[in-house]
């Protein structure tokens, strides 16, 4: 297979669990894990764990005040 369309019809005549399996492996060789990306999700998580939440309701009261303005 040479091109992309060719691996793109290929890939449709995939069972959809194996399609899943390839993305996962082409997602894992495009995703590099950096020392940076892998502290930046360890604040985040700390973050989550950590910060005061804000309730859902609060969150889109905001969104669509900030919409209208």
């Amino acid at each position: 297979m040479s091109t992309v369309t060719e691996i793109e019809a290929a890939i449709k005549k995939l069972p959809p669990p194996e399609q899943r399996e390839l993305a996962d492996r082409l997602n894992s060789r495009l995703l590099e894990e950096t020392p940076e990306m892998l502290m930046a999700l360890d604040a985040g998580i700390r973050s989550l764990e950590t910060e005061p939440k804000v309730p859902l309701a609060d969150v889109r009261r905001k969104i669509s005040a900030w919409a209208t303005t």
